[in-house]
């Protein structure tokens, strides 16, 4: 007797039924990143929120504040406005005073700019040369708020932060680095809720953007701009995730091989 033929296994499928197409399916190593983006936000919510705990990530806050206001500044410069102010405080916040220009524009400008390069970020948490790439940019922006501040807990982390920035690139082929750009990438990525959650929670001196878009549309509550903007960056977040599960289909060894073309360690 003959037996019948082993049927191949069915593609997997997404919930309504319909199999996924192949560029979607993640890898096991791709799934990993998932979780650890998720990881890394709560992560994040507990040394922003967290008396005491919040002054160990400074140099990251400021970072993530100083972009966000170089998107203000940059907007108001190109709208014919004129800069008065500028503050970055890890406590205080960022705030940017601007002359003249679109409101709108520059206003809207933060959020937007923190939520590309976040999204830059979180891409270089798929592929190590990305990673690599964009570990300048971090080494530069670490460096720049300090034009600004003075406090020596602040200067020290930075110079341990630029120090494991170094160390990443010799740690597993530079793959190190793609963690660190990752937790960049989540930190930046979802910048409105820790700027609301520092309005809410600590009444820090400069108001987030959300506040600032219902005095200038009084229409609209903080509530539904924060809102807004969350949803925003969680969707850009998510397309990002899933351009980096399409795009990004490399074996670990053929990663440690493409990275290795790029300074090799």
């Amino acid at each position: 007797m003959v037996a019948p033929p082993v049927a191949p296994p069915l593609p997997s499928q997404s919930p309504s039924g319909t199999p996924l197409p192949l560029a979607l399916q993640p890898s096991d190593s791709q799934i990993v990143v998932l979780y650890v983006l998720i990881a890394f936000a709560v992560v994040i919510a507990g040394f922003w929120n967290v008396p005491g705990v919040r002054n160990c990530i400074n140099p990251l806050k400021l970072f993530t504040i100083g972009w966000h206001e170089l998107c203000h500044i940059i907007a108001a410069v190109l709208s014919g406005g004129r800069i008065l102010k500028i503050t970055i405080d890890p406590m205080a916040g960022g705030a940017t005073l601007v002359e003249g220009g679109r409101p709108g524009f520059i206003l809207s400008s933060g959020y937007i700019g923190s939520t590309l390069l976040g999204s830059l970020f979180v891409l270089a948490g798929w592929d190590t040369l990305v990673a690599k790439v964009m570990s300048f940019v971090l080494a530069i922006g670490l460096l720049m708020p300090l034009a600004l501040v003075r406090d020596k807990l602040t200067i020290l982390l930075t110079i341990v932060y630029e120090a494991l920035l170094i160390g990443f690139w010799f740690v597993d082929h530079a793959e190190a680095l793609r963690w660190y750009c990752l937790f960049i990438g989540v930190m930046n990525g979802l910048f409105v809720i820790w700027d609301v959650a520092d309005d809410r929670f600590f009444q820090k001196t400069n108001d987030s953007d959300a506040t600032q878009f219902a005095l200038l549309f009084p229409k609209t509550s903080p509530h539904h701009w924060a809102l807004f903007w969350i949803v925003f960056q969680l969707g850009v977040l998510a397309a990002f995730s899933v351009l980096g599960i399409m795009t990004f289909k490399l074996s670990d060894a053929e990663m440690n091989a493409q990275a290795a073309s790029f300074l090799p360690t």
